[in-house]
């Protein structure tokens, strides 16, 4: 039995096609069209998963994708109503993307692909979830998923057992450990869902010492941690929730100065900054790793989303 599963109209379109239960290939569109992080839908990986096989569209008996879009546009609309009007400018922007793409999925595979078999939604944090403890070596493990948002959920937890994945806890959108770390990499003028990985390399660059790096406690003071590792925002140092920005005037304000810009020279604050935000996202982590190993009491862990790669 072959699977399809594809992932686009967000960053880094891609296909995957699975054998009875087993990957047989894989492709990034990017590859094809040469469009760094491309976003469109993947023909061209979806062409090539099933030319690698000799197989057409109909042979395959699913079609998956990695979230509900019906159910991430409820979270964009009730985000833009409750912060109406601030919100208008940013809605008018992104509906014509919702209607004519990501609310249109099934007629676009349909009409493209020609494809008459089952599509299935699933659910944004039980993909990552599966998508780390069913190709893990574990036959039971607890799993932690982080990253900035799905469809409403940003963190959650839960276990795997066999080829079963329960989901149990989670935290919700604005409050996003994932988006926290977006919003400094905007702050120090990289750019969101692409350069994460540079701030956490500039951070060894930093004062890593949580009692004299000033930054340190100016972001963990934005942060209510409990100590089970959830956590909420002082929303104030935060935009990402009505326009197509990250931080907040006021987090300029607690950061001693601008946004910078990327031709700007990286300063000791930039690095200080970098080593603070990875600093607090440390502590986060691991309050919510020994809450979740207290509540599985599992010896096995999975990490996914992108702070999993963290």
């Amino acid at each position: 039995m072959y699977i399809l599963g594809i992932s686009c109209y967000f960053h880094d379109s891609s296909a995957a096609l699975l054998k009875d239960g087993v990957v047989v290939a894989a492709a990034e569109e990017e590859r094809f069209t040469r469009k760094k992080h491309d976003t469109s839908f993947p023909i061209n990986s979806i062409n090539y998963c099933l030319k690698s096989q000799n197989i057409n569209i109909n042979d395959v008996r699913y079609f998956g994708f990695y979230e509900k879009p019906f159910l991430k546009f409820d979270r964009v609309l009730s985000q833009h109503v409750e912060t109406f009007p601030l919100s208008m400018k940013t809605f008018v922007s992104s509906m014509p993307t919702w209607i004519k793409e990501k609310l249109s999925l099934v007629t676009k595979i349909k009409k493209t692909l020609g494809y008459r078999g089952d599509i299935l939604f699933i659910d944004h944090h039980l993909a990552h979830a599966a998508s780390t403890f069913l190709v893990s070596p574990f036959k039971k493990a607890a799993i932690l998923n982080v990253d900035g948002v799905g469809e409403w959920t940003t963190t959650s937890y839960g276990y795997g057992n066999e080829n079963k994945v329960n989901l149990m806890k989670e935290i919700r959108f604005p409050h996003s450990i994932g988006l926290l770390y977006s919003t400094i990499t905007a702050y120090l003028g990289f750019s969101v869902n692409n350069s994460e990985y540079k701030v956490m390399g500039l951070s060894p660059y930093g004062n890593m010492d949580k009692n004299t790096n000033p930054y340190y406690q100016k972001l963990k003071g934005i942060i209510n941690l409990k100590e089970d590792g959830s956590y909420k925002f002082d929303m104030r140092y935060f935009v990402y929730h009505y326009t197509d920005r990250m931080p907040s005037s006021w987090l300029c304000r607690l950061l001693d100065g601008p946004i910078r810009k990327p031709d700007d020279e990286l300063t000791t604050r930039h690095k200080d900054i970098a080593a603070a935000l990875q600093l607090v996202y440390e502590e986060v982590l691991i309050k919510m790793l020994n809450h979740v190993y207290k509540e599985i009491k599992s010896p096995n862990v999975v990490l996914s989303g992108g702070c999993g790669l963290n």
